[in-house]
């Protein structure tokens, strides 16, 4: 999938732990941890609201978009 999941970086530079971002944001360890892993297909607006609220992000400072690059063979 070519959205990337930033989570863990900006936890790192917010020094803040994935029990402490869960109480914060009141989403359970298992949810944020599928978010944070980049194994969730889908993110509502109201946690990435919460979440950025929480860390002092940008949505963009948490999810990227990489253009999947293809190789073609001849």
């Amino acid at each position: 999938m070519p959205i990337i999941v930033n989570l863990d970086v900006m936890m790192a530079k917010r020094k803040m732990s994935l029990n402490e971002l869960s109480d914060k944001v009141g989403l359970t360890l298992s949810n944020l941890s599928i978010l944070k892993t980049g194994k969730a297909k889908a993110i509502r607006f109201s946690t990435l609201e919460i979440i950025c609220d929480v860390l002092d992000c940008q949505p963009g400072d948490i999810l990227e978009y990489v253009k999947e690059i293809t190789i073609k063979t001849r």
